[in-house]
């Protein structure tokens, strides 16, 4: 554990220290059917709850994996942001302005850090504590499935956040001597698309209103209606706090819909059989004959579309921005640790029209820097004529700086900075693409993606047969008449 303790620390001791608090009062109404803490491993025993251990351990290997994936790819695929910024404009600008104030920054900040990673953890637990195993099952089964739905789309369709792409737009939550660190080693802030923070609790919503009404019963009428509606406070909250906060593009809220539909319809479908079989007969799990065929048509279609439309696509055009800025901002991005033997290529483009003042600089030095979203880009410059991977120059439209990193430790951490030149009055547009010793990890991008390719595959052939049923008991009600 790092000290002083950063925003990853305290948000797992409040995650540990609320979890029984907020169980025990949404089920205060039915104390007989909570689990006492002395028989939590008994109960865990009893009803198999162990593969949910190794699914959410699972989850943090498949997530590592990913990630590691991430950037070495932007130099193949690009990014799409100019896309999204297209639709929907400085919409999320202008509800930042409106409602900005440093109490609500705080407040919106330390509910973003937490929240999600309690909703993760807290989901399984609850149902747990509360004795209900089949939602419990799914809960756990929801965190990982919408995960590796989500896959592709972070992998082959690079969007950065707001706060990268919208000139004027802060990012408190990032650009903070508090979180800055740890967002610039966890988030590589450029997988907007889709935005799980919505996606991740409207699969759980919609898993139990499918439970609900596979029991019979109204929502309102459930046992567990107040952790419903607990869920359903925290969406409402995102759905704000994502676009002041800077991150999210209200069009990343749609796709994030979208895969909590089919990711709460395969969990629903699939629960029973994991209950029945409790991982011992693995070839139960397996799809049957036709949902393999709707399977293996999903993947290769959707890898057809990756191989010719993403790879070397529209989204990897050198002319186009990753990075807009105006007068005053200061936007980064991250060089990551792949290699000790091999430097990072870092190619960075001004492709506007304004000057662009670069900086490439050892993470720590700006860090004391920082704060509510305002990075001091003067005092960094007096603080790092030491460094010995510090770079500063000026780019003029169409200016190209090709340099090289060199990294001394899997600790170091150095970001680009970006600012428009002083001399200069107007927006700016920059492109940046990084080179790695393992910049061709393709393949093993689009295979890890076949998951997400085969449970849409399942859905579909899911839905399409109870379509196919509905039409056929319609048929023999009218014939029976």
């Amino acid at each position: 554990m790092e000290w002083p303790p950063g925003p990853y620390e305290y948000a797992m001791f409040a995650l540990l220290l609320m979890t029984i608090p907020v169980q025990r009062l949404l089920t205060r109404d039915e104390v007989h059917m909570r689990v006492p803490l002395r028989g939590l491993l008994n109960e865990i025993r009893d009803k198999g709850y162990w593969w949910h251990i190794a699914l959410y351990l699972l989850m943090f290997l498949y997530k590592a994996i990913i990630d590691h994936h991430n950037e070495p790819m932007k130099a193949r695929v690009g990014g799409y942001t100019h896309w999204i910024h297209a639709i929907e404009g400085d919409w999320t600008l202008w509800v930042q302005e409106t409602f900005y104030s440093d109490l609500l920054t705080d407040l919106l900040s330390a509910h973003y850090l937490f929240m999600y990673l309690f909703m993760i953890w807290f989901s399984p637990m609850y149902y747990i504590l509360s004795r209900d195993e089949v939602m419990a099952d799914k809960a756990a089964l929801n965190y990982f499935v919408i995960y590796l739905l989500a896959v592709p789309m972070y992998l082959f369709f690079n969007v950065e956040v707001t706060s990268s792409f919208i000139p004027g737009m802060e990012a408190p939550l990032y650009h903070d001597e508090f979180t800055l660190a740890f967002f610039t080693t966890h988030d590589p802030m450029d997988n907007a698309v889709p935005s799980l923070h919505i996606g991740l609790p409207i699969s759980l919503l919609i898993l139990n209103r499918l439970h609900c009404r596979e029991l019979g019963i109204a929502i309102k009428d459930w046992r567990h209606r107040e952790f419903d509606i607990f869920v359903m406070a925290n969406v409402a909250i995102y759905f704000f706090s994502i676009q002041y906060l800077g991150i999210h593009w209200i069009v990343d809220i749609i796709p994030g819909i979208i895969l909590a539909i089919v990711c709460s319809m395969f969990c629903h479908s699939m629960q029973p059989i994991l209950r029945k079989t409790a991982l011992k007969d693995w070839k139960e799990l397996l799809p049957d004959r036709k949902q393999s065929i709707f399977a293996v048509v999903s993947v290769l279609l959707f890898s057809g579309v990756l191989i010719f439309g993403a790879i070397d696509g529209p989204g990897a055009d050198e002319d186009i921005p990753n990075y807009r800025l105006g007068n005053g901002d200061v936007k980064l991005d991250t060089i990551e640790v792949h290699s000790l033997s091999h430097p990072v290529g870092v190619e960075i483009r001004n492709v506007g029209e304004n000057p662009v003042d670069v900086m490439i600089v050892d993470r720590d030095q700006v860090v004391p820097y920082s704060d509510k979203g305002i990075i001091d880009w003067d005092s960094i410059i007096a603080d790092s004529t030491m460094d010995s991977n510090f770079r500063l120059s000026s780019l003029a439209e169409g200016e190209l700086l090709n340099t090289e990193v060199e990294i001394d430790s899997l600790f170091d951490s150095y970001l680009v900075l970006l600012r428009v030149s002083e001399s200069a009055d107007g927006s700016a547009e920059v492109r940046i693409t990084m080179e790695y010793v393992d910049d061709e990890l393709i393949w093993s991008a689009l295979l890890a993606s076949w998951p997400s390719f085969i449970i849409f595959g399942i859905v579909v052939e899911g839905y399409v047969n109870r379509s196919k049923q509905v039409v056929s008991d319609d048929i023999a009600n009218v014939d029976s008449r």
